[in-house]
């Protein structure tokens, strides 16, 4: 009996349709700067300054789990009502509540803007 013998790839001569995305970090936030300008407004001692007084205003805790966090890279000064570029909204204190990294911010709070702007 004979061996058998394998199909040869179909799909190996396509060329890719895809652009190629960026590999490192430090380009993929230039990108993201170039389509959001404003992201930039995250670097100023401005915000840095409004980030801290958040914090302390709400004494670390997050008003979304009520979790005390002592170590403020895993906090995040939410904006309550989204700015969209608006700098009036992004720099007030009053649209500023401290939440947790993980899950409060990035799972939970961005699903319900996410859901929010698709209605």
């Amino acid at each position: 009996m004979g061996r058998l013998t394998g199909l040869p790839p179909r799909l190996a001569g396509l060329p890719p349709r895809l652009a190629s995305t960026p590999i490192d970090a430090a380009d993929r936030d230039r990108k993201r700067n170039e389509f959001h300008p404003w992201r930039a407004w995250y670097k100023t001692p401005l915000w840095r300054a409004l980030r801290m007084a958040t914090f302390t205003r709400d004494l670390f805790t997050c008003t979304m789990c009520g979790r005390i966090e002592g170590d403020t890279s895993k906090l995040v000064a939410d904006h309550d009502t989204p700015h969209r570029g608006d700098r009036g909204v992004f720099f007030d204190p009053n649209n500023l509540k401290t939440l947790c990294a993980s899950p409060c911010h990035s799972k939970h709070k961005q699903r319900l803007e996410q859901a929010a702007e698709h209605r």
